[in-house]
């Protein structure tokens, strides 16, 4: 890698779509361990 190449910086939109994944990852699993939680009171 040379010094004179372009940093490799991820634009913002990429950025703000990545964040937005993860958070709807995060809350994906909760539901899914709720989930798991109500089916086990049954």
């Amino acid at each position: 890698m040379l010094w004179s190449d372009p940093e490799n910086e991820p634009s913002p939109e990429l950025r703000d779509a990545q964040r937005m994944l993860r958070r709807l990852g995060f809350l994906m699993a909760l539901a899914m361990v709720l989930i798991m939680i109500v089916i086990g009171l049954r």
